[in-house]
């Protein structure tokens, strides 16, 4: 039987970060422990067997900006982006050309995955490019999903179901805003919304399943995206919706995705962007490269993590610690890596990740310390002044965290700095509403 009774994904905490300076965790000598983990994953062909499915994006194709900071600028005190000058070449050269030619100035690459939806995008489509397709063969009528009240992973559930004539129920943490703006206003254009008390939602799991059940009734059936895959895996798509049809017959059929999909499956898509990218045309396979990317549920960047190394790239993946501890997001790698390794290995005899290893991730602290969620004095008009110099939107909670280390990275490091836009601008609207007096200074220095 399909029926989901239980979940075990660790999801994030709110929590203080107490470094004021970008800090490395890592378990043991990167290099080292990398060689070991490459023995342990997929070969580079298994890993080509199991992206041969269904995707609900096209293609993987995504646009490469190159952000040169000034060198003038530099003298005044780098570690300041106030201080720093940004200009956007929207064509670099890269492939053969990043190989050959030693870079002349400090800069970073931008994985523009903000420009693949209006409302879906950045790493929220690409972690649902491979769930959509599950759900849809499936034969799913309902899904069940949770986040904060201006989650860009809800509204991109939300505006996909809808896309496929699926129903979405979203569970928001906290109470209705009074304005509806932002991500909140698209997830209660496009979904069902129910606001969740802060306490109820300390326990998602329960509430997930609990409202899962809910919305299932008594005829109908509940599944995990674990249960969904496996059954795709042994009965093949065409006998697998006969096989789950077989089983729910009209009932309707709820699909529980967990805070930020953070689901094994939606690796699949983190890898697929990460095959794309090692094309000989783009970054290659053998460019040494260090991928930043800020961490909600930390899903992305374990993603990258597994991507590298499964393709045996030189890619040394860091991730910005927003929502969580180094011990929470270092036990979400060891289980996304285990529940990968058991619903993606085919061969029993192949060696795979036991899920115990730390290391495939570099967990930092951010440079500021704050909250989750919070905002600091000023960063506002930094994501004014980005926006100005290159055309990119960020935002103060979670891209700018990546590009605050992108920057610094950017001016010191001699091995090429990537950084992935995840996306998630909409959420702005919901900051000037909790920041009033931030987003006045941008008006009052505009008058002025």
């Amino acid at each position: 039987m399909l029926n989901c009774t239980k979940f075990q994904l660790h999801q994030p905490r709110n929590g203080m970060i107490l470094s004021s300076t970008f800090r490395f965790h890592c378990g043991s000598s990167p290099k080292g422990l990398k060689e070991t983990l490459k023995s342990n994953l997929p070969k580079e062909e298994h890993v080509s067997r199991f992206l041969k499915r269904k995707w609900a994006l096209r293609t993987p194709d995504t646009k490469i900006n190159q952000i040169m900071i000034s060198k003038d600028d530099l003298l005044q005190g780098g570690e300041n982006l106030g201080n720093l000058s940004f200009l956007n070449n929207p064509q670099p050269s890269i492939g053969d050309y990043m190989t050959k030619n030693n870079r002349q100035e400090p800069s970073f690459y931008v994985v523009r995955d903000d420009l693949l939806h209006p409302l879906v995008n950045g790493n929220k489509a690409r972690k649902l490019d491979a769930l959509l397709p599950i759900l849809e063969d499936s034969s799913v009528t309902d899904v069940v999903t949770c986040g904060g009240c201006q989650s860009a992973h809800a509204a991109a559930v939300a505006v996909s179901c809808a896309e496929r004539g699926l129903k979405s129920h979203l569970l928001l943490r906290g109470e209705q805003p009074a304005t509806l703006t932002g991500y909140n206003l698209i997830s209660t254009l496009y979904g069902n919304v129910s606001y969740v008390p802060r306490s109820l939602y300390a326990r998602r799991e329960e509430m997930l399943l609990k409202h899962a059940r809910l919305v299932a009734r008594d005829s109908g059936f509940v599944f995990s995206l674990a249960d969904l895959e496996a059954s795709l895996s042994s009965h093949g798509c065409g006998e697998h919706s006969s096989h789950v049809d077989s089983l729910t017959k009209r009932s309707k059929k709820v699909a529980i995705i967990n805070e930020g999909a953070g689901d094994a499956a939606a690796l699949l898509g983190v890898l697929r962007l990460v095959e794309y990218l090692s094309q000989d045309h783009l970054f290659g396979k053998d460019q040494q490269l260090k991928i930043i990317i800020d961490a909600g549920t930390g899903t992305t960047a374990i993603g990258f993590g597994i991507g590298a190394v499964c393709l045996g790239l030189p890619w040394e993946v860091t991730a910005v610690m927003l929502a969580d501890t180094i011990d929470g997001y270092q036990k979400k790698e060891e289980t996304l890596i285990s529940e990968f390794r058991r619903c993606f290995t085919l061969q029993r005899s192949e060696q795979t990740l036991t899920g115990s290893e730390p290391g495939l991730v570099h967990w930092v602290e951010r440079r500021s310390p704050r909250k989750f969620g919070n905002i600091l004095k000023g960063e506002v008009e930094i994501c004014q002044k980005i926006a100005q110099e290159t055309g990119i939107l960020i935002d103060p909670v979670y891209t700018l965290a990546a590009w605050e280390l992108a920057s610094q990275l950017g001016q010191e490091e001699c091995a090429k700095v990537v950084m992935l836009h995840t996306g998630g601008t909409l959420g702005m609207f919901g900051l000037a509403q909790r920041y009033k007096s931030y987003f006045e200074m941008l008006k009052d220095e505009y008058c002025s």
